[in-house]
């Protein structure tokens, strides 16, 4: 978590700081809502440790929280908002809730904040292979879906993919192009963990990166983090005819409940993956099962 320490305020990491470091390293979220504990979550599980029961956080904590993500700002960071998150220096996601602002359906920022979920990231080289000689054919890594439901890791292990098949780990070196719309994957330093032939565009509506890297940086592989749109989908058909290897995620508990959803229901009737990789919990412990061809 030392990365992690820099984006938080110091009220935050000195109630933290009654955690043995074991545990420290295990947090998966933390949790502040406005008149009650802080609480951790870790394995699926969120609790509160006993020095801080008799501690409820203020709006006026919350807002800390966002000021030292926005480097100083709270407008920074809220103006940021578009799908009730942000995305703070180091791939940091803080999701929010309160009294939104809206004008004409859309959510510009917010009047009041109760919640906050800071998700806490997790470098882990090497997740990604023990599954390489299930997803890897003849050297190379078919075009692949990562899913589970939130908080469960997909975007670590994409992250680790990414970097096996730049470094040539398990499976020939290839070039990388991944659309991080949000700074998840390769934003700053993050970037040196994706591997040496990685190029990564930010900030950018993940369609239209996708689109440019095929474009501009000639990948053998795409890679892009949380499909949500039609748009998405469309760049990656487009895409899939070059003949670029396709590496993303998707929200989901099941296949059963991937294909119940429109969107997802026609990423697999195009038939643009071929490996699917379903992250689940058993026990407190990820278990990853891999599945060939139609999910």
């Amino acid at each position: 978590m030392d990365g992690f320490d820099k984006v938080i305020p110091q009220f935050l990491r000195t109630l933290l700081a009654h955690l043995d470091p074991k545990t420290r390293q295990g947090i998966e979220e933390i949790r502040l809502r406005e008149g009650f504990p802080l609480a951790v979550c870790q394995a699926g599980e969120e609790w509160t440790h006993p020095l801080w029961r008799e501690k409820p956080l203020s709006e006026e904590d919350l807002h800390r929280v966002l000021e030292t993500a926005g480097g100083g700002s709270v407008h920074t960071i809220l103006d940021q908002l578009r799908s009730g998150y942000v995305t703070a220096p180091g791939g940091v996601r803080i999701g929010i809730c309160g009294e939104g602002a809206v004008r004409e359906g859309n959510l510009l920022s917010f009047r009041r904040v109760t919640s906050l979920a800071l998700r806490v990231p997790h470098p882990l080289p090497g997740v990604a292979v023990p599954l390489l000689s299930k997803l890897a054919k003849g050297g190379r890594v078919p075009s692949t879906l990562i899913l589970s439901p939130p908080g469960m890791g997909k975007t670590t292990l994409l992250r680790d993919l990414i970097r096996c098949l730049s470094q040539g780990e398990g499976v020939s070196p290839q070039r990388v192009g991944v659309a991080d719309e949000r700074g998840e994957l390769g934003a700053g330093s993050l970037r040196r963990q994706l591997g040496p032939r990685t190029d990564v565009l930010e900030n950018c509506p993940k369609a239209a990166a996708l689109l440019m890297l095929l474009r501009g940086m000639a990948p053998q592989v795409l890679a892009a983090d949380e499909i949500t749109a039609p748009e998405d989908l469309q760049a990656m058909k487009e895409a899939a005819g070059c003949g670029v290897t396709l590496l993303a995620t998707a929200h989901g508990g099941s296949w059963e409940e991937l294909r119940l959803r429109p969107l997802y229901r026609d990423l697999l009737e195009e038939g643009i993956f071929q490996n699917f990789v379903l992250i689940s919990l058993v026990g407190g412990k990820r278990v990853y099962q891999v599945r060939e061809g139609q999910a």
